[in-house]
């Protein structure tokens, strides 16, 4: 579905991926795991267009993606829920849903769509009318997550959904991940809790210093020495 293939991107003069290779197969959930700065979030904005790589190739179910717009990317079916949720504030979040599916133009699918986020996430529903800014941390990402899947993406991005989350409500977020993804929605999920990244995932790649050092399927990632002393505590 998703393929990264000797990507180099970054900011600048700096090259913070250095030749990254990743796929994504379709009904995967794909962990992208790594220490701060080793270039997971920049694989993500690589993928959906915010930066350029500037070597190597990414191609969506057989389209280029290098050089399209990130609004042309979102419409082949690429979503991107970025880190820190980045909500509209000052929306309320049946706005902010409404934002999400700016490329709907069938109201009958749309509201199809928001009768399905009502399951997902019960919380909004009861909050659909009140101010995003309004809401609490785990709300907000739920809410980010919402937005996102109003595109009926069939590669959803996701970057550090538990970040800053109470211990009930990480679990919470991954249990909604899992749903998602069984709804057979793609998943590349980019999580500082390798643990439980690596608890739904089927595969998962390693990143230090913008290259992968380790690709495996979950079940091996989690139990090599290597990621259980750098990345799982021990």
């Amino acid at each position: 579905m998703l393929a990264l293939s000797g990507v180099v991107a970054g900011y600048g003069q700096t090259a913070c991926l250095k030749g990254v290779d990743v796929e994504v197969r379709p009904g995967e959930i794909v962990a992208l795991l790594g220490a701060n700065g080793a270039g997971k979030t920049t694989t993500l904005m690589a993928i959906s267009g915010l930066v350029r790589p500037r070597q190597g190739a990414i191609t969506f179910e057989g389209v280029r993606l290098n050089g399209l717009a990130p609004e042309a990317i979102a419409a082949l079916g690429v979503g991107h829920v970025p880190e820190g949720r980045r909500v509209f504030t000052r929306l309320t979040v049946l706005e902010n849903l409404h934002l999400g599916a700016y490329l709907q133009r069938d109201r009958r699918a749309r509201d199809e769509d928001l009768r399905r986020m009502w399951e997902l996430f019960p919380v909004l529903r009861s909050r659909q009318h009140q101010l995003a800014g309004t809401l609490s941390g785990g709300e907000q990402q739920m809410l980010a997550m919402a937005r996102g899947l109003m595109a009926r993406p069939k590669l959803l991005l996701l970057d550090e959904p538990s970040l800053g989350l109470a211990p009930k409500l990480v679990r919470a977020v991954f249990d909604i991940i899992v749903r998602i993804n069984a709804g057979g929605t793609a998943i590349l999920l980019v999580e500082q809790n390798a643990r439980m990244a690596l608890t739904v995932s089927h595969r998962g790649y390693i990143l230090e210093t913008g290259a992968v050092a380790l690709c495996d399927s979950a079940k091996a990632l989690a139990g090599n020495p290597h990621v259980k002393s750098a990345y799982l505590g021990g």
